[in-house]
């Protein structure tokens, strides 16, 4: 079973948009017994919290289902439950690695654009942008490139 982290600060826009994103691609592809995923937050500032409005409505947009989630902070012994830990942005890289505390020996921390052709480029977060459009569209990007690496573990 592979099992995927998806962070960013709040856990209520990029986060859960990928984990719902996500969820829906393996759940097409019949590999949802493949998979565990889930998402948390760098920040304490939206704990307990559901996805964000926008974040919702973008999803029933594209026709994929919301998760059922609360915002919650990562954890630190998460570093070892997880084997792709998924920042959005370099901030969120940068605190996930301040909350795991162990310089990332695994290679497990990186971001979403990671696995495009747009290595090291950001998500930009919608909370600031208002931009839920823009933010799907590289989700969605970040997420088919990330299936298809996960798909060689498999």
């Amino acid at each position: 079973m592979i099992k995927i982290l998806f962070v960013c600060h709040g856990n209520i826009c990029r986060s859960t948009m990928s984990q719902s994103v996500f969820q829906h691609m393996v759940d097409q592809a019949g590999l949802s017994d493949e998979f565990y995923i889930d998402s948390a937050a760098t920040s304490r500032e939206e704990i307990g919290n559901p996805p964000h409005h926008g974040t919702q409505r973008k999803l029933r947009q594209a026709g994929i289902p919301c998760v059922h989630h609360r915002a919650r902070q990562m954890r630190k012994d998460e570093y070892d439950q997880f084997d792709y830990i998924i920042g959005m942005d370099t901030w969120n890289i940068r605190n996930i690695n301040r909350i795991i505390g162990n310089g990332d020996p695994d290679g497990k921390v990186c971001k979403l654009l990671d696995f495009t052709d747009r290595r090291g480029a950001d998500i930009a977060d919608p909370w600031y942008t208002g931009n839920f459009d823009e933010t799907y569209r590289d989700v969605k990007e970040g997420c088919e490139a990330l299936l298809q690496d996960c798909l060689l573990r498999l």
